[in-house]
């Protein structure tokens, strides 16, 4: 089915592959009920002010989002090298992401859901570097033999959650890149609690023990679609410091807290391309009771 969705999608040029993915989206989202109850209920949370048109714009909008990005990935196949910088705008690689790197650390990626989070795999050739991203395996093998084949095809390296262990620590030591998604509900044993949107989110705390261990830079970058552009353009903020306070655990949940702080802003400013159908306030604190 994947494969089919894809080989269709790709018949059509880029822009109209995108346009009917984006119309695809939105049908779709009229028959996944629970999933649209979900995102009503994360606006809620997030916006307690908005209207209920204000929210059900924004629904439409992600999955409108979460459409285009299929026509987007189907066309990967057909893209090459040499086309990849007219197709994907980079902004604040010069100011942010060259100086931060060193060779013995490093530089630590985040990123979250947003326009199209598969747009990074596309950036290895086009700026010179091997991109190591952490990705979660799909179940279905021959779909996740298909999809890694997608993401791997620029030069992009993928390491599945299961099987990252020590090899996050040594690509950073060994002066690599490595990406990683940090806008997502954590469990109690893998995250802390911190502000999003006003309420306490439990986030993974992973990226922030890596980054302090191996003392990489930590930049934000997100890959959204500008329309009046008409290409994604992705975002590389400054790089996060942290004043150290002498203690490991409350360096861990003050830059989990300013990691997430950035991730909040991206969601403000781009609302309609955020992956709302997410659970993100699932875990509660202990004792708390649950806000789904």
């Amino acid at each position: 089915m994947v494969r089919f969705v894809f080989a269709v999608l790709g018949v059509f040029p880029l822009n109209a592959s995108m346009a009917i993915g984006r119309w695809f989206g939105r049908a779709v989202s009229r028959l996944i009920p629970r999933l649209r109850k979900t995102a009503a209920r994360n606006l809620e949370i997030a916006y307690p002010d908005k209207t209920e048109a204000e929210k059900r714009t924004i629904i439409s909008g992600v999955y409108g989002s979460l459409g285009r990005q299929l026509g987007f990935i189907a066309h990967f196949k057909h893209f090459e090298p040499e086309d990849l910088k007219d197709l994907v705008e980079v902004r604040g690689a010069e100011e942010n992401a060259f100086p931060a790197y060193d060779p013995e650390k490093g530089v630590l990626f985040i990123t979250g859901h947003f326009g199209s989070w598969e747009v990074f795999s596309l950036l290895p050739p086009s700026f010179g570097y091997k991109l190591n991203i952490l990705v979660r395996r799909i179940d279905n093998p021959l779909v996740e033999e298909f999809v890694d084949s997608i993401r791997t095809r620029f030069g992009a390296v993928t390491i599945g959650k299961r099987e990252a262990g020590r090899n996050l620590f040594t690509i950073l030591q060994n002066g690599g890149l490595l990406g990683i998604l940090a806008d997502l509900n954590a469990q109690h044993k893998d995250g802390v609690f911190v502000d999003f949107f006003g309420v306490s989110a439990c986030t993974t705390a992973s990226i922030a023990k890596i980054a302090l261990r191996t003392g990489a830079a930590v930049l934000p970058a997100f890959a959204v679609w500008e329309e009046d552009k008409g290409r994604y353009v992705v975002y590389i903020e400054p790089k996060i410091e942290i004043e150290p306070s002498g203690s490991n655990q409350e360096d861990i949940h003050q830059l989990t807290q300013r990691i997430t702080e950035v991730v909040e802003k991206y969601v403000r400013k781009y609302p309609d391309q955020w992956l709302w159908i997410h659970k993100r306030w699932n875990t509660r604190p202990k004792g708390e009771e649950s806000l789904y």
